[in-house]
């Protein structure tokens, strides 16, 4: 997924503000499980955020272009393992790195839910 860096991106200290890292992650991890999920297990399933851990290589600026990389590592019935990888597109300079553990949820309880098999395979590395 590729996005742009945009001035409400910026901070004071004139970079890109660690919460919008935190929302790329967010924002690809949504983007890969809508493109790879079943419609069925899209209705039934929602996913929670357990921890997110993000390491900072680099800065981003206005206007660089951004590419999104992510994957799950390790999914179990009730966690999923993903990584996400942030690079600068021009250079392809790792700007940064995180690990999220993602909880599946029921969206009608709201309740954490195991997930099957088959959607384990799906996404599992």
């Amino acid at each position: 997924m590729t996005v742009s860096v945009q001035s409400d991106d910026i901070d004071e200290l004139d970079h890109v503000n660690n919460t919008v890292y935190l929302r790329w992650v967010q924002d690809v991890a949504t983007a890969h499980w809508k493109s790879l999920a079943s419609a069925e297990a899209q209705a039934a399933i929602g996913w929670v955020v357990l921890r997110h851990e993000i390491d900072y290589k680099a800065p981003t600026n206005l206007d660089d272009e951004i590419l999104l990389r992510t994957w799950v590592g390790e999914a179990s019935r009730l966690k999923f393992e993903r990584f996400t990888e942030i690079r600068r597109k021009t250079d392809n300079q790792l700007l940064a790195q995180a690990r999220t553990l993602w909880v599946p949820i029921d969206w009608n309880t709201g309740k954490p839910t195991r997930v099957s098999a088959d959607v384990r395979a799906r996404f599992s590395t």
